[in-house]
């Protein structure tokens, strides 16, 4: 093996190369492609939830949140408070309405934005809808 590498060596190893990875990039895209249908949830989208996405936006949430890892970490992730607050809309919204907590040292507040009952229930139910998305176990503790 002392023959010197040629160029067309390196001709044939750049096609052999550039063919499995072009090989691969279809297959792992026909892949995900099946796969997408089955943890789709966009047929679940009501106009509350709607609502509730237009209010994180509008208020910010992401700019201290994250949501299914996405977003600041300045605050908890909320793409699954609705399991740790117990499968409850309502726990949701008190939570939300029960903010600043005041007086706690060391202790981030959430300010208080004056909802609606109905923005309230948009959120929650957004918050909701989020939660039921198939994440492939993320976040990776039940805590965010």
């Amino acid at each position: 093996m002392s023959e010197p590498f040629t160029k067309s060596m390196a001709r044939n190893i750049f096609i052999g190369g550039g063919l499995f990875s072009f090989l691969l990039f279809v297959g792992l895209t026909v892949d995900t492609m099946e796969r997408l249908p089955e943890r789709d949830n966009r047929q679940n989208i009501t106009p509350e939830v709607a609502l509730g996405k237009k209010v994180w936006e509008d208020n910010n949430c992401v700019g201290c949140h994250t949501i299914l890892g996405e977003g600041a970490y300045f605050a908890p992730e909320l793409g699954n408070v609705y399991q740790r607050l117990g499968h409850s809309t309502e726990a949701i919204k008190v939570m939300i309405k029960s903010r600043p907590v005041e007086g706690v040292p060391g202790r981030r507040s959430m300010p208080q934005f004056n909802l609606t009952e109905e923005e309230l229930e948009g959120i929650a139910q957004f918050l909701k809808w989020t939660s039921e998305i198939n994440t492939n176990n993320w976040p990776p503790n039940i805590q965010g």
